[in-house]
């Protein structure tokens, strides 16, 4: 059996690490699920966010894939032990390794880091930072209005710009020279974020380097898939609205979406 790749969001936000697996391993099958009806995760009870992600993971886990992803800086913050602890299959987060990112990407020291209510408050990005280089300087933002703009497929009109510029006013002029959006949903942004802190401050996404992660765990495990001459059968699941989650997941991915790889609604506790 082709074991997938389970990659796991509060909503469409995790999009950004599937659309790089598809172009750094685009042999391997991807089973994704985006929480839609009950994202965001960021202003919820961590306890909530954990209750969540076991919910999804259990489900993932029935397509016995050979790896979790967990897309969602939030639920990586305050969830990733708890499924480690679960499962014997490797789960992988994005908040190390966006740290890591950043700190390759820095010149001076002086980060930035933008995410949700429950990523800046858990500190978990600090102490990634940290844990590499105790001489940073960091500079951390919750920015709660801009996943809701996401999740609506508003990504590039004046309302979003507005919304983005005043998000992000407190950065202007703290003289960052990187700044980690850490919240997988931000990369649909990025060019509004970039015009507002200025185009010297390098923008870190986490996909890159998550999944180089994925694919050094998965080479180490003797579980990369083997090239095949057919395309491998990507699969979708939602919690919420299919058709604007379809359209969404065509839009980012550039590829239209097929149907019958699509199962809409999957059933969760609310």
């Amino acid at each position: 059996m082709n074991q997938a790749i389970a990659v796991m969001d509060s909503g469409v936000g995790g999009l950004t690490v599937v659309k790089e697996v598809l172009k750094q391993l685009p042999q391997e099958q991807v089973l994704y699920f985006g929480d839609t009806a009950r994202a965001p995760y960021g202003p919820r009870d961590p306890e909530e966010v954990v209750r969540f992600t076991r919910e999804i993971a259990e489900y993932l886990s029935r397509y016995q894939p050979k790896m979790i992803v967990l897309a969602c800086n939030t639920a990586t913050a305050v969830a990733l032990d708890d499924i480690r602890s679960r499962v014997d299959i490797p789960v992988v987060g994005v908040i190390k390794p966006g740290a890591r990112a950043a700190v390759k990407a820095s010149r001076s020291g002086r980060i930035g880091v933008i995410g949700t209510e429950g990523t800046i408050r858990s500190g978990a990005y600090d102490e990634a930072l940290r844990e590499i280089s105790s001489q940073l300087e960091i500079v951390s933002l919750a920015c709660p209005d801009l996943v809701p703009l996401v999740e609506a497929g508003d990504f590039d009109s004046p309302h979003a710009w507005e919304t983005v510029r005043r998000s992000l006013a407190p950065l202007v002029g703290r003289e960052l020279d990187s700044l980690i959006m850490g919240c997988t949903h931000y990369p649909f942004l990025t060019a509004s974020i970039a015009e507002t802190v200025g185009h010297k401050v390098e923008l870190i996404s986490s996909a890159e380097e998550t999944v180089r992660e994925i694919g050094t765990i998965l080479s180490y495990n003797g579980k990369l898939a083997k090239p095949k001459s057919e395309s491998p059968l990507h699969r979708f699941f939602c919690s919420g609205d299919p058709v604007l989650f379809r359209r969404i997941t065509s839009a980012w991915l550039e590829k239209q979406v097929e149907a019958s790889s699509i199962v809409w609604q999957v059933q969760t506790t609310c």
